[in-house]
């Protein structure tokens, strides 16, 4: 392994008082005064040297010398004693993985700093212009050993050496998240940011406060704990259509309480299109297509029948399948009941986690708006749910009123129904409007999720 050595860059500026001499009695004229003002000023932006010792720069002719000084005497400032000293202190433990490590050398300069770790490699580092100081720009690992050494020199030849081992703190979990949407998803207005944890988290406002959310169209918007392992971000309006929009995890270095710690840092963007809103009327038995604000087409549809009615509130589209085999039996209904079934299932968008998807229906199409006769999913026509499947993505809003059967909260992601006051009183930290990533454009007006 080669050895870093980060020298200093001594510059005239600093010589120049030394080699100054003095006639005796001089007086010196305002005028003079001005010039050697100005001269020693060059000195000051234009000596730069790399490495040994500056010649003393002579003086200007007829200036002051400083006071006290004998003809052809040297004058020098005041002495320091020449220290190094370092930070973590030698010895230290459970050193925060973001603290800062610094080295300073005072009455002297630093000529060598290095840093290495129990892997005897290298982290790298920053040397202040004036060689005082040099402070790391490498990160830490958790649970590792450190030796931090310097050499420093003074202008009269003397030397310090300094040493000092740490080590940084010991995670007993690493923190470690999932995040939904997917980077490069385009999605819904009504998307909400979801972080899921491995862990349980006890600083909550640590870690929300690592979580910064950023659009291209400003709007207010707050985190919600939903649980210990999961909190979700939405605006206080559905997104604003065609935006893009950022979330930096920024957990390297949170200490999330017991021992949790975060060691990493990553960034998801994704965009939101048009505003698509599907409105089931579950008395009118119709389910009415809105994009921007704009009806599109109503279908006529079924929902649930008696003992398995469709749960009214705002839901969610959570996915798509082109097929899926749908049995009673994952919801509690046993074979051989007369509700049991069995059905290879088109174009199903699926609104909860309980089972209520929004797909075609082939088998009732005679009660597609006239009665509810399903198991609680909104049943079309073949034509009519190809057409919708296509038009739909995840993200989108299927809002479903007229039903006296409550949405049951985390059945899905039932964010929309929680009042803006509610969902405020989730956040650990007050919410704010997100910071644009650029200028924001005109773009088509979102309904508000309380219509």
């Amino acid at each position: 392994m080669s050895v870093q050595a980060t020298r200093h860059t001594r510059c005239a500026s600093l010589w120049v008082a030394e080699g100054r001499t003095r006639e005796e009695d001089d007086v010196v004229p305002v005028g003079a005064g001005l010039v050697s003002a100005a001269l020693v000023t060059l000195a000051l932006l234009g000596g730069c040297t790399y490495g040994g010792p500056v010649p003393p720069v002579a003086p200007a002719a007829g200036a002051a010398s400083p006071p006290g000084a004998g003809r052809g005497a040297s004058v020098s400032p005041t002495s320091v004693p020449l220290s190094i000293t370092m930070r973590p202190a030698a010895s230290t433990r459970d050193v925060p993985l973001g603290a800062p490590v610094t080295v300073v050398a005072t009455g002297g300069r630093l000529i060598e700093v290095q840093l290495r770790d129990d892997r005897n490699r290298t982290l790298t580092g920053w040397m202040s212009l004036d060689g005082s100081t040099w402070t790391a720009t490498g990160e830490l690992r958790p649970a590792a050993h450190y030796r931090m050494s310097a050499h420093a020199d003074d202008s009269s030849g003397h030397t310090s050496d300094s040493t000092a081992d740490f080590a940084t703190v010991a995670p007993t979990t690493t923190l470690t998240t999932s995040i939904s949407p997917l980077s490069g998803e385009l999605v819904g207005v009504g998307m909400p940011i979801i972080v899921r944890f491995n862990a349980k988290i006890q600083d909550r406002a640590a870690v929300q406060r690592a979580l910064v959310v950023t659009s291209a169209k400003p709007a207010l918007g707050a985190w919600s704990w939903v649980s210990d392992t999961e909190v979700h971000y939405r605006p206080e309006q559905f997104w604003p259509t065609y935006d893009k929009i950022s979330i930096s995890v920024g957990l390297r270095d949170v200490d999330a309480g017991r021992g949790v710690y975060g060691v990493s840092t990553h960034t998801v963007g994704f965009r939101t299109g048009s505003s698509l809103i599907s409105i089931v009327d579950v008395r009118r038995h119709t389910l009415t297509v809105r994009r921007n604000g704009k009806v599109t087409r109503v279908i006529p549809v079924t929902t649930g029948k008696a003992d398995f009615l469709t749960r009214n509130g705002i839901k969610v589209v959570l996915e798509k399948s082109e097929l899926v085999v749908m049995d009673a039996s994952t919801v509690g209904i046993a074979q051989g009941s007369p509700d049991y079934y069995k059905l290879d299932v088109p174009f199903a968008m699926r609104v909860t986690w309980s089972g209520e998807f929004v797909h075609a229906a082939p088998w009732s199409t005679g009660s597609q708006g006239r009665a509810n006769v399903s198991h609680g999913c909104v049943g079309m026509s073949l034509a009519d749910a190809t057409w919708l499947f296509r038009q739909t993505t995840v993200g989108d809003i299927v809002h479903v009123v007229g039903s006296p059967r409550a949405l049951e909260p985390q059945n899905g992601w039932t964010d929309w129904n929680v009042g803006w006051a509610d969902w405020v009183a989730g956040s650990a930290v007050p919410p704010v409007a997100a910071p644009t990533l650029g200028p924001s454009s005109t773009a088509a007006t979102t309904p508000s999720p309380t219509l």
